[in-house]
């Protein structure tokens, strides 16, 4: 078992098999590490265990992605938290537009019914892993430099920054759901896997809302990380 999960650990950390793939059958894959299939489903068993691995019901074992992990009490962007765990994040860029609010947009952004907003979706990746589907809603009139902007692989945190737009705090709800068709094609993931969803509203140093925002997470690639105090009587 220790050779057969030794071979397969080091085949992981040489990426021969890339982060959401999913892994060679068994026969195949324990004739590729030259172990048997009983040591290589013992080593599969152990590295599910440490995270690195998952298996899925009737479709085999999948490479676990990299994770995504975020601290409620710190607000940080997408871009951010790769850079901090050695990881390169990416953005392809699906939709940009501008159009009006809708009304529960501007109720949330405080501004008046059908005021121009930029819509700006992107699907976000750990080393060219897709691991979220993020759609932006912006104030137009604070975020007019976004229009035109290279957003392909840049921090809206960032950019926003750089025209004088500082971003101060987030109100964050997250709950679980299913993978649309849609979704799972843009995540690479079946229809109907677990999501995790995360919505925000985002104020600058004035307390003025900025921008709203809604991430689908794979539900393989986000941890929601929290320090819970018991109050006292």
């Amino acid at each position: 078992m220790q050779l057969a999960y030794r071979a397969l650990a080091q085949a992981l950390d040489r990426r021969e098999f890339p982060a959401g793939s999913r892994l060679p059958g068994e026969r195949a894959l324990a004739q590729r590490l030259g172990v048997s299939r009983s040591s290589l489903r013992l080593a599969l068993a152990g590295l599910e265990r440490d995270g690195r691995v998952h298996a899925s019901a009737q479709r085999g074992w999948y490479v676990s992605t990299d994770m995504v992990s975020e601290p409620p009490s710190l607000l940080r962007s997408f871009t951010d938290i790769a850079r901090d765990r050695g990881l390169t994040a990416t953005a392809r860029l699906l939709t940009r537009r501008v159009r009006p609010a809708s009304y529960e947009e501007a109720v949330r952004l405080r501004v008046a019914p059908a005021s121009e907003v930029v819509e700006i979706t992107r699907v976000r990746g750990l080393d060219s892993v897709p691991v979220c589907l993020d759609t932006t809603v912006l104030v137009r009139d604070r975020a007019r430099a976004l229009e035109t902007a290279e957003l392909e692989n840049r921090s809206l945190f960032a950019l926003l920054e750089e025209t004088g737009v500082h971003i101060l705090r987030s109100q964050y709800t997250a709950h679980a759901d299913a993978a649309d068709a849609v979704t799972a094609e843009l995540l690479r993931v079946p229809v109907g896997s677990p999501v995790l969803i995360g919505e925000e509203v985002t104020f600058d140093r004035s307390e003025a809302p900025v921008l709203l925002g809604r991430a689908v997470y794979r539900g393989d690639a986000y941890r929601f990380e929290a320090t819970l105090h018991r109050g006292t009587e």
